[in-house]
């Protein structure tokens, strides 16, 4: 895909999940929770753009960066996000105000990253932007399915532990 076409789908992915994130949403155990990311992942990686050619080591220093951004921005992301059950044992999730924050944080360090970057003459193509999504949305998705498997006794699964919120 080109820059653009990667942006325009960056751009529409961060809105779904951002509109679906915000609204109370029942979390089901058995979907695919790792295949959106896993797609965005595998666009960004078969562009094959994602690191600078002419400074080499300092773009892939800057891309580390950015996916350790990333997963830490997708683990606050799902520890601020309010995981629950109801009286029928479904478990339900909702963005918070500190999810919010954890965004902009995310965000603001993403373009920091960036910007040293290109203060340094290293150019990050929109490839690992989506790539560094693709991660904290994988890592948000996986720590809340972990949370959500401690709060439901039913789910048997690899992340099937006790989980730190509050139950309804």
């Amino acid at each position: 895909m080109s820059g653009f076409t990667n942006v325009l789908v960056i751009v529409a992915v961060v809105a779904l999940v951002l509109v679906r994130q915000f609204r109370t949403e029942r979390l089901s155990m058995d979907r695919k929770w790792w295949l959106l990311p896993a797609i965005l992942g595998f666009f960004a990686l078969r562009d094959g753009s994602l690191a600078d050619p002419h400074h080499l080591t300092g773009s892939v220093v800057l891309l580390v960066v950015n996916l350790l951004v990333s997963v830490g921005m997708g683990i606050g992301w799902a520890f601020t996000t309010r995981v629950w059950t109801d009286d029928q044992g479904d478990v339900w999730t909702k963005g918070t105000a500190a999810t919010a924050g954890t965004w902009l944080g995310g965000m603001a360090s993403r373009a920091a990253v960036v910007g040293i970057g290109l203060a340094m003459g290293i150019h990050l193509g929109s490839s690992a932007l989506m790539l560094g999504f693709a991660l904290s949305l994988l890592t948000r998705s996986g720590v809340v399915m972990w949370r959500a498997g401690g709060l439901r006794s039913a789910y048997v699964g690899p992340f099937a532990q006790p989980a730190w919120e509050d139950r309804r």
